[in-house]
């Protein structure tokens, strides 16, 4: 943390912007690790949990150092996690701001010009997706000396790589396309943004990440983050005989196919004695339900991140993955409970045939990083066997 963040006597102003529920938990582990100051425990336990857990616009607490800004999608899921995210920010003290960023046409405007003030008091500005059109532009009203970055996931490793070779800021899965109208449209907030986020003598940025960073760039403060936050406060978890599965969105991003994941999911399933399926949060619908009609699996659509979810426990004893970001984080997050992570790779014959060409590249080096976990071949795709009908659980475990 800058010592120059704040003025003289003050605790730096910080702000931080959040778009998903993992984003919000890895901005908690880094106000953790650098101490940013709540409310005392003390003074929040007299406050009643009606009045703390608002779902916007409570006070900050005395002492609060950090206000949290929830730039709201309209995901169901994602909603729901984040409120449920915004519930431990508060119990930690922090204020947080609930923003109605996506509620209609007006909305991204009335949002920019509310957080207008507190974009050009704060000292410090805290984002979870660099490539975040919206983050992009407050960043462009921003007079902050010192930006933080904290995990989005695997995407960090492709921002990180990028800010090092000078590129243009495009997520991975999208990589290899021709650039849209909307694109070219925002091109000179990208790029202003990614002037923003390069380091110099007026500006400091901090990637704070449990992803592993190749390419560092020049000035850039790598900061890891081993999910001490996490581990404090949760667990350890009781851990079951079974092995459990983690769901992966790629289908949803068109990066591999859907009858082929199917297919590869029912083996792995078979293969390793697996019961329940942890849905991600952007799975659709129809292909969960498909996942239970025809693997018999138990497809749990988890209240929190699943770091929390398998740190609160039950957890299988073995967790297998596809190429993800837990495949990272689970390991950090479960250290010392003697649960396995296992990922499988993904076979080039799974991609759609509108996938990045960057897309198996990437995949393999998300693998191919990862500490701590064991590394199972892709599986191979034999023909049906019978399906046995399974069930959708609610949210949590």
């Amino acid at each position: 943390m800058s010592p120059r963040a704040g003025h003289a006597g003050h605790p730096p102003r910080t702000l931080a912007f959040v778009e998903s529920p993992v984003q919000l938990l890895n901005v908690l582990e880094w106000a953790h690790l650098h101490g940013l100051c709540g409310a005392e425990p003390d003074a929040l336990a007299s406050v009643p949990a009606q009045i703390r857990r608002t779902v916007a616009g409570d006070p900050a607490p005395a002492g609060a150092e950090l206000t949290v800004v929830v730039l709201s999608p309209t995901d169901p899921m994602t909603r729901g996690q984040l409120r449920r995210m915004a519930d431990l920010a508060r119990d930690e003290g922090y204020r947080v701001r609930w923003e109605e960023a996506r509620g209609g046409p007006a909305a991204p405007f009335q949002t920019i010009g509310g957080l207008t003030g507190a974009l050009r008091r704060a000292d410090r500005i805290v984002m979870g997706d660099p490539f975040s059109r919206y983050v992009q532009l407050l960043l462009t009203i921003t007079k902050a000396r010192d930006l933080v970055v904290v995990d989005d996931g695997t995407a960090t490793m492709e921002f990180v790589g990028q800010l090092a070779r000078g590129e243009r800021l495009v997520r991975w899965h999208r990589k290899g396309g021709r650039p849209g109208a909307r694109d070219l449209l925002f091109a000179p907030v990208s790029s202003s943004a990614r002037r923003r986020l390069t380091p110099s003598a007026r500006r400091t940025v901090e990637v704070f990440s449990s992803m592993p960073v190749t390419e560092t760039p020049q000035g850039v403060t790598v900061t890891a983050n081993d999910f001490a936050w996490t581990r404090a406060r949760f667990g350890p978890p009781r851990i079951t005989k079974g092995a459990d599965m983690v769901g992966t969105s790629l289908v949803e991003t068109g990066v591999v196919d859907g009858d082929r994941y199917l297919e590869a999911v029912r083996n792995l399933a078979e293969a390793h004695g697996t019961t329940r399926y942890f849905a991600h949060r952007r799975e659709s619908a129809e292909k969960l339900h498909r996942l239970a009609a025809e693997t018999g699996l138990e497809i749990v659509r988890p209240d929190l991140p699943l770091e929390l979810i398998a740190r609160r426990g039950p957890i299988g004893r073995t967790i297998l993955s596809f190429p993800s970001t837990v495949v990272h984080t689970l390991p950090l997050a479960l250290a010392g409970t003697g649960v396995r992570v296992a990922v499988c790779d993904i076979d080039p014959s799974w991609l759609t045939e509108t996938a990045s060409p960057r897309a198996q590249g990437f995949l393999s080096g998300v693998t191919g990083t990862a500490r701590d976990v064991h590394r199972l071949a892709a599986v191979g795709l034999p023909p049906r066997a019978p399906s046995r009908p399974g069930r959708v659980s609610p949210a949590g475990t």
